[in-house]
């Protein structure tokens, strides 16, 4: 399970680098500037939880279902929060907005917060 947190985090970290400079550098003409706070804000919290599964996937064994459910939760979490905006965001640039991704965002960042609740859990079980 460590492999794959660590999987996971390496190739969610090296995306968020990627996604970064692309909005850094191609979107910025694109978008106007809540579009690319938006888009910077799904970065960012994809970069911090790639971080995050870095640290877990290196100092806890990852053998419990608590343990399990934290990962998937954080990686779901990720995918559901940073990758719907990055669909509204582009998506609203060109004038056709997948109005579908709007709920997913919050959903994402719900299994971000369980992911949290049962890291903390973790600890204290420690």
């Amino acid at each position: 399970m460590s492999q794959f947190t660590l999987l996971f985090a390496s190739i969610l970290g090296g995306l968020a680098v990627i996604f970064g400079a692309f909005g850094a550098h191609s979107l910025k003409k694109l978008l106007n500037e809540d579009q690319l706070k938006s888009f910077e804000t799904a970065v960012k919290y994809q970069l911090y939880h790639a971080i995050v599964l870095l640290v877990i996937g290196f100092n806890l064994s990852l053998e419990t279902s608590l343990e399990k459910y934290m990962v998937y939760s954080f990686i779901i979490g990720i995918l559901l929060f940073s990758f719907s905006i990055y669909g509204l965001v582009i998506s609203s640039a060109n004038n056709k907005k997948l109005k579908f991704l709007g709920p997913i965002t919050p959903l994402g960042g719900l299994f971000l917060v369980c992911g949290w609740i049962l890291l903390c859990f973790s600890i204290l079980n420690l």
